[in-house]
């Protein structure tokens, strides 16, 4: 039997991957993620599964590089919750901002496809990477 998510359940688990995300609690931001759930940043290829998901954030994780999201507005539209925010990406001490809109669907429980809209241009500025 799957388990069905009210509204408000859907929102509190987006809020649970926010704090763990700022957390850098990345094991429990891949639980929060079925099995063959999808992270699809749009500009790059998407990640495919839990475990990939987890082994890719861990990779990436750098001790000098922190994130925030700021939430401008949040709710659910035919069943996914939708996601207005800006990132605050703080690396080496220096704040830069990202505007992002994130979409997440659900399987039961879990969430099965999340979809992330920014510009990537602004990501690596963000980041504190040089852009041609």
């Amino acid at each position: 039997m799957t388990i069905e998510l009210t509204d408000e359940q859907k929102i509190a688990t987006f809020r649970a991957m926010e704090d763990a995300w700022q957390a850098k609690q990345w094991r429990r931001c891949a639980d929060l993620l079925a099995p063959d759930g999808v992270l699809q940043s749009m500009m790059l290829e998407p990640v495919v599964g839990r475990e990939v998901f987890y082994e890719r954030m861990v990779t990436m994780e750098r001790p000098n590089k922190q994130v925030r999201m700021h939430i401008h507005r949040i709710g659910v539209i035919n069943g996914a919750v939708f996601a207005e925010r800006t990132d605050e990406i703080i690396v080496d001490g220096i704040s830069r901002t990202l505007p992002v809109v994130g979409i997440m669907e659900f399987d039961g429980a879990f969430i099965s496809v999340w979809r992330e809209y920014y510009d990537r241009q602004q990501l690596l500025r963000a980041r504190g990477e040089k852009v041609d």
